[in-house]
């Protein structure tokens, strides 16, 4: 455990800021895996909230942009080999 201060405080931040993380983290790959789970007819309507739940993870910083568009882009090119 930390002796100083400051250490103290940013645990506590750490912690905070790991719990907030791992909700939207949680919810993005929750949304992935319905839409790989979905069966084709249904992919093409889940391709915008998987694409939502990606730009809300990148805009709070769960995840760096270019993973944010690799995503993106995979999702893209599997919706278009179905469709």
């Amino acid at each position: 455990m930390a002796n100083i201060k400051s250490a103290e405080k940013r645990i506590r931040q750490t912690a905070k800021r790991q719990a907030r993380n791992k909700g939207v983290r949680s919810r993005l790959r929750t949304t992935l895996k319905g839409y790989r789970a979905a069966g084709s007819a249904e992919q093409a309507k889940k391709v915008p909230e998987a694409y939502s739940e990606i730009d809300i993870a990148r805009k709070k910083g769960v995840i760096h942009k270019n993973a944010a568009a690799r995503l993106k882009s995979r999702l893209a090119r599997k919706a278009a080999a179905k469709g």
